[in-house]
């Protein structure tokens, strides 16, 4: 028959067994609570310290930039064409070539015409001679009174007035010798006589007019002989050759199209959003295809409209084509600086890292550097503009490639360009008035008293 523990413990039989049970129990539950408490929680490992340059975020001058698209354009394109009709009988120009002003482009058949002149001056010869004019005689001087027909007809009135002073002295004198018949017939003929002189001197004034009209229509004559050659109208190239030898022109048909392109229009357009910033004087660097080095021009021309389909304001820049190194029709990028004075938070590019397609900066932050993911916008030989991430006033690293996770001990960081040095002109970086400013002041000493 078996007993149960509590039977046994009750029993004077067990009181040493359950005395050393006891005393088991409480040895083990004494080393279990020695282990907990003689356990201790792991240290943070000490961050290393590292010798760094630093730099102090602050403004700069960064002016403010809009960047467009554009073509060039000749400074002036002129069609030439012709004044008179004819055929074409000699051209002296050819595509590319380059024409010097008011040389000869061209030359029509003057055949016909030379017979015009030829006639309009015999007419005008005609003419003077019918008023007794010699073909050097001046019209100015001539006066209508002593023209032939005109003294002619005076001088039947002269004889018709003294007839009738002849008639009325008989019939003072001698009465009956004249009859009334024949005074009325007297004094009817030099009625006659009056009016054929007046009319002799409106012939004459007549025939004065008549010279002044072949005198203009010979003029008329020698311009269309003369507009038989066609001249350059300025210094240029020929962009195009509209005629042949031997071809038949009609008035204003076209010739030949110069152009001037010793000064070149840079046409662009500003969005609308930014037309109110446009000036005129403002400065355009201009990068065009084909071309390794940019150009700096100047706004000299904006439209007063801004055109409805595209939103957006004309605006010309003359750049300088002396060398010929440029073509009309050539596409360009065009950065406008709207505002040379604007400033922004500007970081060297060696303070920036990439990865994972993300921009970073290495921040201290009581001293210890840490991870910032940056916004930049314009990226240029004098740094990097931050839009976000950044405040004036933060530190950073200035080499993003030393940085890590450490305590940071300030050093010096490297002298910055001079301006001596060689810089790409790109539109807003290139230094100016303010070319001391620094894109961050360098801190030297503990990054963490700040």
């Amino acid at each position: 028959m078996f007993l149960s523990a509590w039977q046994l413990a009750r029993s004077s039989a067990t009181p040493l067994l359950v005395a050393a049970a006891l005393c088991i129990g409480l040895i083990s539950g004494c080393g279990h609570g020695a282990h907990t408490t003689t356990t201790e929680k792991p240290k943070a490992p000490e961050l290393p310290v590292i010798s760094a340059a630093v730099l102090q975020v602050q403004r700069a001058n960064w002016p403010a930039i809009v960047r467009t698209q554009g073509s060039l354009a000749a400074d002036e394109v002129a069609i030439v064409g012709t004044k008179v009709a004819g055929r074409v009988n000699a051209i002296n120009f050819d595509l590319g070539d380059r024409v010097k002003a008011g040389a000869i482009l061209a030359m029509l058949d003057q055949e016909d015409l030379k017979l015009q002149v030829s006639l309009a001056e015999a007419q005008l010869v005609q003419s003077r001679a019918a008023i007794g004019l010699r073909p050097m005689d001046p019209l100015e001087n001539l006066d209508p009174n002593n023209a032939p027909p005109v003294r002619e007809a005076k001088a039947v009135w002269d004889e018709t007035r003294a007839r009738i002073a002849r008639i009325r002295q008989l019939q003072l004198h001698a009465r009956n010798t004249v009859t009334q018949e024949e005074y009325d017939q007297a004094v009817a003929a030099e009625g006659a006589a009056e009016a054929r002189h007046a009319a002799a001197i409106n012939a004459v004034r007549e025939r004065i007019a008549q010279i002044s009209v072949r005198a203009s229509e010979l003029d008329v004559a020698k311009q269309k002989l003369t507009d038989t050659v066609i001249h350059a109208p300025f210094d240029g190239l020929v962009q195009e050759r509209q005629v042949s030898h031997g071809s038949f022109v009609q008035l204003g048909d076209p010739i030949a199209t110069v152009v001037r392109t010793s000064v070149i229009r840079f046409q662009g357009m500003m969005p609308e959003r930014h037309a109110h910033r446009l000036e005129l004087g403002q400065q355009v660097t201009l990068k065009i295809e084909g071309s390794s080095d940019p150009r700096v021009a100047y706004i000299t021309r904006i439209s007063p409209n801004v055109e409805e389909m595209s939103r957006s304001l004309a605006f010309e820049a003359l750049v300088d084509n002396r060398n010929g190194e440029l073509r009309t029709g050539l596409f360009a990028e065009a950065e406008v600086v709207v505002d040379p004075v604007a400033q922004s938070l500007v970081v060297p590019s060696s303070a920036i890292m990439e990865f994972a397609g993300a921009e970073k900066v290495w921040k201290l932050v009581n001293g210890v550097t840490k991870e910032t993911i940056v916004r930049t916008a314009r990226h240029g030989e004098r740094g990097v503009e931050i839009i976000a991430g950044l405040a004036p006033g933060d530190l950073i690293l200035a080499t993003a490639s030393e940085g890590r996770v450490a305590r940071i001990d300030a050093v010096a960081p490297p002298a910055p360009r001079t301006a001596s040095e060689p810089t790409e002109v790109v539109a807003g970086e290139e230094l100016g008035e303010n070319e001391g400013d620094s894109l961050a002041a360098p801190l030297v000493g503990r990054a963490g008293s700040r």
